[in-house]
């Protein structure tokens, strides 16, 4: 399939969606809304791997109860005390491994030129996994329908300076802390898309 094939293009982008959905409080609507179905069916288009990954998720999602997820969720992402994979972007990129950091504030002005808004009823902060997830997607969205330079300028922005920094380690703890193979499928998923994503926008 071509590199700018829009199809595939469009395919990244929902893949994209649909992770930083999986990083939301786990709920029976993530099965009844069939979104493992709709990610595996995108994940095919970007890459055999992407589809064969998702259908993987959907079945350990199945496999487990929701209070089992909730647990390792809260477990994992939230704490109470340490948590296990703090999902917060500047934990991992500043030197003394807290939350609002610069890194914070810098992503949030990446935002701002993408005319990126988190919804609001987004309660975390803007550099949580999910938000930059949904930003890389906005941006692609945008690439793949008009082929926006400058959506491609924040694109490797995002991925040089913030998300591919530490998305790797990030997965690497949730994979070690992960009692539900959800989650480590999840990490697996997440690290490969991304990747990926940094290895496309350094070569556009």
């Amino acid at each position: 399939m071509p590199e700018n094939d829009p199809i595939q293009a469009a395919a990244r982008a929902d893949f994209c969606r649909f992770l930083a959905a999986c990083y939301y409080e786990p709920a029976p609507e993530f099965a009844q809304e069939k979104l493992f179905d709709s990610m595996a069916a995108a994940g095919e288009l970007v890459g055999v791997e992407f589809g064969a990954g998702a259908r993987r998720l959907g079945m350990a999602f199945a496999a487990e109860g929701i209070e089992d997820l909730l647990v390792d969720y809260t477990r994992l992402f939230l704490g109470p005390v340490d948590a296990r994979a703090n999902p917060y972007g500047s934990v991992w990129l500043g030197p003394d491994g807290l939350a609002m950091q610069d890194s914070t504030m810098a992503v949030v002005g990446l935002y701002e030129e993408g005319g990126f808004e988190l919804a609001e009823d987004f309660r975390d902060l803007p550099d949580h996994v999910a938000a930059e997830l949904e930003f890389l997607y906005l941006l692609l969205f945008r690439e793949g329908r008009a082929g926006a330079d400058d959506a491609l300028v924040l694109r490797k922005r995002l991925l040089g300076e913030h998300l591919g920094r530490w998305i790797g380690p990030f997965t690497d703890a949730v994979r070690a802390g992960a009692q539900c193979a959800f989650y480590r499928e999840l990490a697996e998923l997440t690290n490969r898309f991304v990747a990926m994503e940094a290895r496309r926008a350094a070569l556009a």
